[in-house]
């Protein structure tokens, strides 16, 4: 008898099709990307990761900070939840009849809701923007009022609900009509006791420390929105998809300030453990009975992939992780390290302006030199396109030191380091030593970190 062959063996179709990636993607995907990755030599080859680390075909090593965007945030491949999508996997279990009650799922939310005061219920999706989406809808069917206020700057998804409360211009050109929201300055309770003043207002959605740029809401602002809203009737929505599950110290970034308790609370990205899409919309329990009013309405909202056994079983293993690993006092620990480390490099180099963020959520800013000669080179560089510096700076630190970061967003002159939760001192050495070095060379006013600013302004000037 022969053996059978299997009618898929994916081993086998990477080994054969794996060098195929970049003219995959420019053939069939976004071909902007990997003309991108190309233009800054971003277009590495990585063939496997584990914690806070990439190898690459040559063995060689690079330190991971920036985790998927926030996804990765017990690092690739953890054991623990791996073994759990084993488990799942082998239990073949009867998920998503979509007309019964499965455990995990109702397991998973008693597990959130117990590092989540004040709150009640949870939905389960497939995303954060899917996460804000449904904070959304539940604020204006509650509230039964139309509009939504967010701060200039946010981000919160790119779908049309989580687009409509963006506050960057670059992703909404394009896309109007969106829905009617309005934008405020993070930070100002002038204009968000204007706007509640009109009566039309259901709530305020807010990330407690910003993505784009690494700014913190300010000292007492969350407490006094949450008056504000309350006192007419809107509802506090604080969007944690990447603040949260330990980025910044505390289980939540809301909780740096002491009586604030939002009304809805978007989770997701680290929830997955960097394996399953999930989202998550924690909320009080009369918004939930609101929306869920009668039987009739027991699909109103609903998701056909939501709380699938795999999300919720991967969900379930991070939050053990969390708290045998004890991972938010790491985060804490480990980026008081970073920053203060950071912090003190500022009084060295003139091109280095500011060091902020909470926990293992940094944002380095540079600024315009004071020496004539750094000065007409960063001159240079914002006539062209302002963030073209920070791009030097992630460039020579993925090439030269093979350490992975990003621009904080576009036109900012800000490097977001959201490293996995799980990294220690000997990375925190890493990073600081190769960041040193590039400080260095971009402060001796020439070499070839300028000859790529001098590229970077040819096509950023092409691109006009």
């Amino acid at each position: 008898m022969k053996d059978e062959q299997p009618g898929f063996d994916l081993a086998r179709l990477l080994a054969e099709r794996g060098a195929e990636r970049y003219e995959l993607h420019t053939r069939h995907l976004n071909h902007q990307l990997p003309r991108m990755l190309h233009t800054l030599g971003f277009d590495k080859v990585y063939e496997r990761a584990e914690g806070a680390h990439f190898w690459d075909a040559e063995g060689n090593d690079y330190l991971d900070m920036l985790a998927g965007f926030g996804v990765m945030g017990l690092g690739r491949h953890h054991p623990v939840v791996r073994r759990a999508l084993h488990d799942v996997l082998d239990a073949s279990l009867a998920d998503l009849t979509r007309f019964d009650c499965q455990p995990l799922p109702g397991l998973l939310a008693e597990k959130l809701l117990a590092h989540s005061p004040h709150l009640d219920r949870v939905y389960f999706g497939n995303s954060g923007t899917e996460a804000v989406e449904t904070a959304l809808k539940f604020a204006r069917y509650a509230t039964g009022k139309p509009r939504i206020l967010y701060c200039d700057h946010a981000f919160h998804g790119l779908t049309t609900g989580s687009l409509s409360v963006n506050g960057e211009k670059g992703f909404r050109d394009g896309f109007a009509p969106l829905l009617p929201d309005t934008a405020i300055a993070l930070g100002d309770l002038d204009a968000l006791r204007r706007e509640l003043g009109r009566g039309d207002v259901a709530g305020l959605v807010v990330e407690p420390i910003q993505g784009k740029g690494v700014h913190a809401s300010p000292p007492g602002f969350l407490r006094e929105a949450q008056d504000l809203l309350h006192r007419h009737k809107a509802v506090l929505i604080a969007d944690e998809v990447q603040t949260g599950l330990g980025r910044t110290g505390d289980f939540y970034a809301y909780q740096h300030e002491e009586g604030v308790e939002p009304d809805l609370l978007c989770v997701a990205k680290a929830l997955s453990g960097g394996y399953v899409p999930v989202g998550a919309t924690l909320g009080k329990d009369w918004i939930f009975k609101r929306v869920y009013s009668s039987m009739d309405r027991v699909l109103v909202h609903s998701a056909s992939f939501g709380s699938n056994a795999q999300a919720m079983a991967a969900g379930l293993a991070v939050l053990a992780v969390m708290e045998q690993e004890e991972t938010v006092a790491n985060a804490r620990r480990t980026g008081d390290l970073l920053r203060e480390r950071l912090a003190a490099l500022v009084g060295r180099y003139e091109l280095l302006h500011e060091v902020r963020g909470r926990g293992l959520m940094i944002g380095i800013e540079f600024g315009r030199p004071s020496s004539l000669g750094l000065r007409s080179r960063w001159a240079m560089l914002q006539a062209a396109r302002k963030g073209l510096f920070a791009q030097m700076v992630v460039v020579p630190l993925l090439q030269k030191h093979r350490i992975l970061t990003q621009v904080s967003g576009d036109h900012l002159e800000v490097i977001k380091l959201i490293p996995p939760l799980v990294i220690g001192e000997p990375e925190v050495d890493r990073f600081v030593t190769a960041f040193t070095a590039v400080m260095d060379d971009a402060h001796s006013g020439g070499g070839l970190m300028w000859d790529f600013g001098r590229t970077l302004v040819k096509q950023a000037v092409a691109n006009r």
